[in-house]
């Protein structure tokens, strides 16, 4: 037989904020209540609460905002212990691992679809043409992610959207190509991810995989042309 653990009134402040937080009680840039309320909230002491909100922003879950209050910043530990790595991996890691994430998004997507869907990464489309000819480097990053994570989110598997949000960062930077936007150039000089829009739209599963590697083999030569 094991020992029994006895749990810190903390540790049981932490479980039962976690929990609030996997039930989607707040969404993410939501601000949670102050530490007075929490307190009243929970029947616990004032330090109590104000050392679990501490161990939350240690995980990554709260940021704490001075003079402000404090915000929910994600849901899931697990998820930030993946953007941490991320950080720390360089952009040719990074388009390694997603070229396994996205062929497998792509052929989901192919055969999951709706019209809803195909109607969204449209305007995704729409958006990145419209900020390529702004030269518009911000707002070429967001459609650009939105859609690759529109496309995760198509396929319909949980865990795979999941993982690949926990990319939004790295593929951000990887598909900001200031040099080409500053003209008004696609970065994408093959069309491929109007091939790759096409290829979901059919429901074609191996046109899709095919131009979403598609996709990240340009990216690896636009790495590789980098001074």
């Amino acid at each position: 037989m094991r020992q029994i653990q006895r749990r810190s009134l903390v540790d049981t402040v932490v479980d039962e904020l976690k929990r609030e937080i996997s039930q989607g009680r707040w969404s993410i840039g939501d601000k949670i209540p102050s530490e007075a309320e929490l307190t009243t909230t929970l029947g616990v002491s004032r330090p109590s609460v104000r050392e679990a909100v501490r161990a939350l922003v240690q995980l990554g879950l709260l940021e704490t905002r001075q003079g402000d209050g404090t915000y929910l910043i994600a849901t899931d530990p697990t998820q930030v212990a993946l953007r941490r790595a991320l950080r720390s991996a360089d952009s040719l890691e990074v388009i390694r691992v997603r070229q396994a994430l996205d062929a497998l998004a792509a052929r989901e997507a192919a055969t999951a679809r709706t019209q809803t869907d195909l109607d969204t990464l449209a305007a995704h489309l729409e958006a990145r043409r419209d900020a390529i000819a702004a030269s518009d480097t911000l707002a070429f990053a967001d459609a650009d992610v939105a859609f690759h994570l529109g496309i995760a989110r198509i396929s319909g598997n949980r865990l795979l959207s999941d993982i690949y949000a926990s990319f939004d960062g790295s593929i951000r930077e990887s598909v900001t190509d200031a040099s080409c936007l500053a003209h008004g150039d696609d970065p994408d000089r093959y069309d491929m991810h109007e091939t790759l829009f096409r290829a979901i739209a059919a429901g074609d599963p191996d046109a899709a995989q095919a131009a979403a590697l598609g996709v990240l083999e340009q990216q690896e030569r636009l790495l590789d042309d980098l001074p």
